[in-house]
């Protein structure tokens, strides 16, 4: 085996909008993104810190929406960790993902040991997980499909199990999987953990020849779309581009019911470390440290009498709870969420009502990213809108014109270079430009530390669409 073969090649699956976190998550601001678990990490930064071993990994590969590129660039930079960065044009669940990674593998090494893994999972122990991979790599560079089988800790019903069978030659405790089986009722969760079954953690690993192979065989359509779409792929900055009219021809199917279900060579490893995909808002009071009275609490949170809840507090407002047990609470600047813990799933089922009556607040957040930094609404009435704009360093915003509104900028943190039609200014802190309706703009930080405005628009109109942009360096 050529000693390219025996680094393994993570790749992090970014998609998904974790609809049911919501408000804290949103389309704007996916869960993998947002930091509900870690004060200081989001679980995308914390899965690359985990690949992050050069000993034992190879460079990982990020499979994420065109939508979030600019998110995980920029968590990329602030983890350190550099990554090839592959954008779906659209989501096709993961067998389009899986087999993109596939390909893009064996272009680097036919026989390379890849490692998919999703971005919004939690494991505390970060050292037993690349143990647990080590070990289960034995048995993908064997000719198995491996995954990790976390050992269940409760009867949940939100998670696939698997039945084990026959164990795995020359692979420490591995066994061949006997069957998946789909999310049980809590009879049938308790039945399986009687019997040895085991989670269904998602995490696969596989030589990139064999699951070109199995594709080939249980999903050539797939494949093709894959291949295709990852030949004709475009660099765009930093980013590859996928090829949106060949991926868009790959079926919509998951790599479970595509390969896993149907392959004779699929292998689990048992692994016991602490582990939660933190799919509900009950998973994520799981995850997180409790009080003597069973509380986990985010943010600025006063409590009485209130027991076994989650509450968390998005922002510099205060959430006061009292008397209630068992229960959810999320406060976000412009949406607060109240549900039972046990019931918390449901909020898939709500965000789906909001969008359906048109409310912004299904998808979108009031802080809003963009590649150059973020924009947050501050007020809003007739004829006028007031933000606040943060531009990182070397930051640049579009050069744009509106035709329903003038601008007012006043710098309260750094120094702005902005462009205004013929003429390009410094104003610094304290200080502040008009814009007027219908002139060319360009805001810029040149400075060293973040840049910090008020915007106040005033006109007709104050819609984003009232946007023109002639030039714009990160190519929207």
């Amino acid at each position: 085996m050529s000693e390219a073969s025996t680094a393994i090649h993570p790749v992090i699956l970014c998609g998904g909008t974790g609809t049911r976190l919501w408000p804290a998550s949103r389309e704007s601001m996916p869960k993998q993104f947002a930091r509900l678990v870690d004060a200081t990490h989001s679980t995308f930064q914390a899965s690359l810190a985990r690949v992050s071993d050069a000993s034992v990994f190879a460079k990982p590969t990020v499979i994420a929406s065109a939508e979030a590129r600019f998110i995980v660039a920029e968590q990329c930079a602030q983890t350190g960790v550099a990554a090839d960065l592959l954008l779906e044009p659209q989501g096709r669940d993961s067998a389009a993902a899986v087999a993109v990674a596939a390909v893009h593998a064996a272009a680097i090494d036919p026989q390379a040991v890849v490692l998919i893994m999703a971005a919004d999972h939690v494991v505390p122990d970060a050292k037993a997980f690349v143990g647990a991979v080590a070990a289960a790599a034995a048995g993908a560079r064997a000719g198995f499909t491996m995954t990790l089988g976390i050992e269940p800790t409760r009867p949940a019903t939100d998670y696939g199990y698997i039945r084990r069978g026959e164990a795995i030659p020359d692979a420490a405790g591995a066994c061949r999987v006997a069957r998946f089986v789909e999310k049980p009722d809590r009879p049938g969760a308790e039945s399986l953990i009687a019997e040895g079954a085991l989670w269904n953690s998602g995490y696969f690993l596989f030589r990139a020849d064999v699951m070109l192979g199995e594709l080939e065989a249980y999903a050539p359509d797939v494949l093709a779309a894959a291949r295709a779409a990852h030949d004709a792929a475009a660099r765009d900055l930093d980013f590859i581009r996928l090829d949106a009219e060949a991926f868009a021809q790959a079926p919509k199917i998951s790599i479970d019911y595509a390969v896993m279900e149907r392959t004779e060579r699929a292998g689990v490893l048992p692994v016991s470390f602490a582990w939660s995909d933190v799919g509900t808002w009950d998973a994520v009071w799981q995850a997180l440290e409790h009080d003597g009275a069973g509380n986990a609490v985010r943010g600025r949170v006063a409590l009485i009498e209130t027991s076994n809840s989650l509450v968390h507090s998005h922002g510099e407002g205060l959430t006061a709870v009292v008397g209630l047990e068992d229960v959810v609470v999320v406060s976000t600047p412009d949406a607060v969420l109240v549900a039972s813990k046990a019931r918390s799933g449901q909020v898939k089922e709500l965000v789906n009502s909001l969008r359906a009556s048109g409310e912004p607040e299904a998808d979108a957040h009031l802080r809003m990213y963009r590649p150059w930094g973020w924009y947050q609404r501050i007020d809003i009435g007739e004829r006028f809108q007031v933000k606040r704009i943060q531009v990182v360093p070397g930051g640049r915003l579009s050069l744009q014109k509106h035709y329903h509104r003038a601008e007012h900028w006043v710098v309260v943190r750094g120094t702005a270079e902005v462009t205004v039609d013929e003429r390009v200014v410094l104003v610094h802190e304290n200080e502040a430009i008009y814009l007027p309706i219908g002139s060319m703009h360009r805001l810029t930080n040149p400075g060293k530390i973040p840049l910090e405005l008020i915007e106040v628009q005033v006109g007709s109109y104050t819609g984003e669409d009232d946007i023109i942009r002639v030039e714009d360096i990160y190519g929207r």
